[in-house]
Formats: C-alpha cells, sequence, structure tokens
C-alpha cells in the first residue's frame, strides 16, 4: 500500500504533496533516521504495544567490510566462546569498527514522537517528545490503551536531535486491532519461524514477505529463531554483537515494509535468546541466558507484562502465544513432574483459559514442536522429546480432550502436518523462511503420522471463514512465493 505524506520544508516554503511506497522519507541528511521501521506486538481488542529505533543511517551498510569466518566445527566454537575478548578479533578484520561491517545500523541519540489516528489526521493522539533509551540500543516504546476493537489505526512517528525543532525523518503504517469475541468475521493469519540473514533468499531480506503482503493477513505470528546468534557472520558473543544482529535483520527493506503495514506478535525460542538449545544457567561468549531473555523481552521487541497471551479474533478464533524459554527447567534434569519447558503458573494458565474459551477454533502457537514427530537422535529440547515426556504428556492429554483445538509451531526447518489416529491432534509446522533454510529431515522418510511432510521453506497460512453459515477452519502450508503445496479444511 502507498501512503500519502507531507514532507515539512521549512522557512515558509510550499509544502508539497508526495507519494511513495516506503514508509520512512529522509527529512535531513543528518539523521537521526527510523532505519529499524517499527514493529507493533501483543494487540488485543483495545491495547497495542509499539517499538521502534533511531538510527545513524537511513539504510544498512551494504558495502561493509565481511565478518571473517572462523571455521569452527560446534563442539569447538562452544569450549572458544568462553573466551569472547579472544574471539571477537578473530571476526572483525584489523583495523576496522563494527559500524564498518557489512549490515551495520548503527544507532544514535535523537527524540521520538508518536501519532495515531483512525481516519482523520486533525483528531490523531499524540505522545510527548522523548528521548530514546541508549542503554537499550537507543529504542524507544510506547503501550496504546483505550483503542477501539476491529478497528483499523494509522501510525506516525517523527524523529528529530535533542533540543531542536527541524524533524529529520518521518515514518507511518498501520495496524488493525482484533474484533470482539461475538463479531463473525473471516480471519486469516501467518505463522513463520526460522530466520537468517545469511540464509536470506533475497537481496533485500526474506522472499516470503513480498508473498505475505499480497495476503489478506489479519495478523502475523514469528515462533521464533528470528535471528542465530550461534550462526557465524557473526557468531554473538557479546551483547554489542547479538544487537548487530537485530540492528541488521530489521534493516532489510522487505522485513522493514512489511512490520510497519501488519499487525505482529513476536515469539522467541533458543538461538534468538542464546544458543543451540539453550535453558537457565548457561552462558554463551560473556551473555547469560538470562540477560538473553531481557534483551529479547525488554530491549529488541515490544513487551508485554508477560511474555505469553491469550488473544480473541471474534466469535470463531482464539489463540494461545505460549512461552518456551523463560520458565523452563535445564534440558539435563531428569524428566518427571517437576522438570517443565511452560513452569507451572503458565501452564494452568493454558489448562484454565482453553476450558473458559467459547471460541469456535482454539489454536496454541508453540515455538517448538508439541506433537513432533521430532529427529529421533541428539534432541532434548522440546515437548515431544524424551527428555520432556511428562509434561508433554499432560499437555497432549489435555489437548486431546478438546474438539477444534489445534497447535501450530514453529522451529523445526521442515513443513509438517502431524495427526495420530484416533486422537483430536493436529500439529501444523509452518517450517523455515527460507529453502535455504530447510534442513532436518529426510523428505523420503515419511512416518505414518505425517499427512503432510515438505523439507523446504515458507510459511503457514490460516483461515477461519464461515460457509452456509457454518464455521470452517483452513490450514495452508505455502512455498516462499506464497503458492499452496499443502492444505487441510476442517
Amino acid at each position: 500500500m502507498k501512503f500519502q505524506i507531507f514532507k515539512k520544508i521549512i522557512l515558509g516554503l510550499i509544502i508539497p504533496l508526495v507519494s511513495f511506497s516506503c514508509s520512512s522519507v529522509k527529512e535531513n541528511e543528518n539523521g537521526p533516521y527510523f532505519g529499524n521501521g517499527f514493529k507493533n506486538g501483543w494487540a488485543d481488542q483495545n491495547s497495542i504495544s509499539i517499538w521502534t529505533r533511531l538510527t545513524k543511517t537511513l539504510d544498512l551498510n551494504k558495502n561493509g567490510v565481511k565478518f571473517l569466518d572462523m571455521e569452527l566445527d560446534k563442539k569447538a566454537l562452544n569450549k572458544k566462546a568462553k573466551k569472547p575478548n579472544f574471539l571477537i578479533p578473530k571476526q572483525i578484520p584489523d583495523g576496522y569498527s563494527i559500524e564498518e561491517m557489512e549490515g551495520a545500523m548503527p544507532g544514535i541519540l535523537g527524540e521520538v514522537k508518536l501519532s495515531y489516528y483512525q481516519n482523520d489526521y486533525s483528531n490523531r493522539i499524540q505522545t510527548n517528545w522523548e528521548i530514546v533509551d541508549s542503554t537499550k540500543n537507543y529504542t524507544k516504546q510506547w503501550k496504546l490503551d483505550g483503542l477501539l476493537s476491529g478497528a483499523k489505526y494509522n501510525i506516525e512517528l517523527l524523529a528529530r536531535n535533542i533540543n531542536t525543532k527541524l524533524i529529520t525523518d518521518t515514518l507511518k503504517g498501520e495496524f488493525i486491532t482484533a474484533p470482539d469475541s461475538n463479531q463473525i468475521k473471516d480471519i486469516q493469519f501467518s505463522i513463520v519461524s526460522c530466520h537468517d540473514y545469511g540464509r536470506k533468499d533475497h537481496e533485500n531480506g526474506h522472499t516470503i514477505y513480498e508473498s505475505l503482503a499480497n495476503k489478506n493477513l489479519d495478523f502475523y505470528v514469528h515462533t521464533g529463531d528470528i535471528t542465530y546468534y550461534d550462526a557465524s557472520n557473526p557468531h554473538s558473543f557479546t551483547e554489542e554483537l547479538m544487537r548487530f544482529k537485530w540492528d541488521r535483520l530489521f534493516a532489510l527493506p522487505l522485513q522493514r515494509k512489511f512490520f510497519t503495514k501488519t499487525t505482529t506478535y513476536f515469539q522467541k525460542d533458543d538461538h534468538d535468546v542464546l544458543c543451540d538449545d539453550s535453558f537457565p544457567g548457561m552462558v554463551y561468549g560473556d551473555v547469560s541466558f538470562e540477560r538473553g531473555l531481557e534483551i529479547f523481552d525488554k530491549e529488541q521487541f515490544p513487551s508485554n507484562e508477560l511474555p505469553y497471551k491469550t488473544i480473541r479474533w471474534g466469535k470463531d478464533l482464539q489463540v494461545w502465544l505460549i512461552e518456551g524459554r523463560n520458565y523452563r527447567s535445564k534440558n539435563t534434569d531428569s524428566d518427571g513432574p517437576e522438570k517443565t519447558i511452560l513452569g507451572k503458573i503458565q501452564r494452568d494458565w493454558l489448562f484454565s483459559t482453553i476450558n473458559e474459551s467459547d471460541a469456535t477454533f482454539k489454536i496454541i502457537i508453540s515455538p517448538t514442536p508439541i506433537l513432533g514427530p521430532d529427529r529421533p537422535k541428539g534432541k532434548n529440547d522440546n515437548l515431544s522429546n524424551k527428555a520432556f515426556k511428562y509434561e508433554g504428556d499432560l499437555v497432549r492429554s489435555f489437548i486431546n480432550k478438546h474438539k477444534n483445538t489445534y497447535v501450530c509451531s514453529g522451529d523445526r526447518h521442515w513443513q509438517y502436518a502431524t495427526h495420530y489416529d484416533g486422537t483430536n491432534l493436529w500439529e501444523f509446522g509452518s517450517g523455515p523462511g527460507a529453502d535455504k533454510h530447510a534442513n532436518g529431515w529426510d523428505q523420503n522418510n515419511k512416518l505414518k503420522e505425517h499427512h503432510f511432510l515438505r523439507v523446504k521453506g515458507g510459511f503457514l497460512l490460516v483461515d477461519i471463514y464461515r460457509e452456509d453459515n457454518n464455521a470452517k477452519i483452513k490450514f495452508s502450508h505455502c512455498d516462499v512465493n506464497g503458492v499452496v503445496v499443502n492444505e487441510k479444511v476442517f
């Protein structure tokens, strides 16, 4: 969608109307800019959180210096990761700073102001000018309350230097709020997983964001592994390098444009908290697991009081976004009643809110599999693995008692639909965000419970609609170009 904006001209010059196809317009050669766009999160009927960041430049450093490949296998890498001060110089060539590296999008101090409105700009609600938080990577967040349900809102962000009046950048976008629980409405949403700058399939980001932009989405869910701290280019052994990866990923034009126009929910998993199969007490370089949680929950994404939430999207749909890292036991603990991924409080909340729901369809969106099947060897990290069998059985048994209740998951690098005969259990895996990211399962190893298996990238599309006044739900696996490769209707 193209927006119309007014480019401010100083000293009484005529204000020309400018049409533009990207959502940010450079107003001043020296910034600050909205180089990472903005993201929203946690939308319900009456509220939403908004996140943005100020940057020195409008675009990432496309022609920067490349990081050096450390050429270490996983075992050796994890051992050497305990010495980050030794490793960092090994990734950045001598004589260069991190701002000179390919993909760099450095932050900068400045002030930001947010306005939002439905149709009439003159009735907009405005915040005060506020300075971004340099201790949180030059970011700023707002919680917008008192919104109308099932409504579209326009957003405008302004940037300027501290204690000046000149607007240096303007950013426009939009979001929608969830409809009320008694409203019959067609809903379409998407689920994605597993992104990585090094495995993007388009010079401007991930192709799926062009495909998703052509859908009629009400909202979008990213189930985690949004970036990989423990992947090369660079291995993120420090907070600075972790932030570098976020700054780079969300400066990609396809992602940046998509997130300014879509209601979104973000979950996290192991790689975007710390490293592969991470759990409490672990350290990667000089960053702890606990610090990794803080960076994700409080700095890099729109924040919520709790990292899990259920949202009603009209009469026929309720979704549960569950949290898989904050409350988990160590993977190495012995299995039993005390070992958990969800934590007792979240698990009790999940069960009670599903029991209370009168939505026609209920969807549990999990960062990791609950049914699987997962790889038979080497996996001890999710509810489909033997390492968490006790809690996994509790959750599966509970879901099996409820009709029209489905699981959608991320994490796995293949697309699948799983159903166990004689049960109500169905799980749909979105697959990774690009074909080059697909791996981990043999395409020829299709098991009895696999109703669909495809070791390729893409996304999951879910439609809720009425047919002869009967509620229907359709799960569609799509390839990266948006072509439907599998469909299941209930």
